[in-house]
């Protein structure tokens, strides 16, 4: 197993500086990560630094709440694609899913994969705050949105990714989407229950412990 194409090494707090980003920058080129999921502030610079590597740009939109209007989410993804991005990691409207208005839910998503003209789109359904009916309900909307991945989480909201969530969403979405696990993934046992739970992408900031198989306390 390429481990290091599993992984989107991250970098998403609020006070990431220019010096922290080209850390992972750095780190994600040494290693050969799967993409760099960094803040839409940093796209432009991202990409024209890794130019000529095989790490993509991976950028997060309506992050952390969700909580903005489509049209909005639409053009960040746009802007982030002028700016060099080719992954999306999209978090969808969860007050609307937890009030059954599925309809305004799934049209959200389907602007962000219709703005995103091809690209990969990920949708953080952010498990920690759902039921597991509402898991299970965002990832047949994500599907029937034409959305590329379901990910368990923005790590924002006080509860990561468990291989309970993983699992419910792989079982959901079967062979027609992949499921990303991200948030309090720290080290290649983590990693490996993931996997084993159907994840087939895993956002961390401890890409490199896991790569070397040790702990990390390392927070996403």
């Amino acid at each position: 197993m390429n481990y290091a194409k599993y992984i989107d090494h991250t970098l998403l707090k609020p006070e990431s500086t220019r010096t922290q980003i080209d850390k992972i920058l750095d780190e994600a080129s040494e290693y050969h990560f799967k993409s760099v999921c960094i803040n839409p502030t940093h796209v432009k610079y991202a990409a024209d630094k890794l130019k000529g590597t095989d790490v993509l740009v991976c950028t997060v939109i309506g992050f952390p709440l969700g909580a903005s209007t489509t049209a909005v989410k639409v053009f960040e993804v746009e802007d982030a694609i002028k700016n060099g991005a080719s992954e999306i990691d999209m978090v969808i409207n969860i007050g609307a899913l937890k009030d059954g208005r599925y309809e305004v839910v799934q049209k959200d998503i389907e602007g962000v994969v219709a703005a995103a003209n091809g690209k990969t789109v990920k949708v953080i359904i952010e498990t920690c705050l759902l039921t597991d009916e509402e898991k299970v309900k965002a990832c047949e909307l994500s599907q029937a949105a034409g959305a590329d991945f379901v990910k368990t989480s923005t790590g924002f909201a006080g509860g990561g990714a468990t291989p309970e969530d993983v699992k419910l969403m792989k079982d959901t979405v079967g062979n027609a989407l992949e499921v990303k696990a991200s948030g309090g993934v720290r080290n290649l046992e983590d990693f490996n229950k993931m996997i084993e739970a159907g994840a087939t992408r895993i956002g961390a900031s401890a890409g490199i412990q896991i790569i070397q198989g040790l702990e990390s306390d390392t927070d996403y």
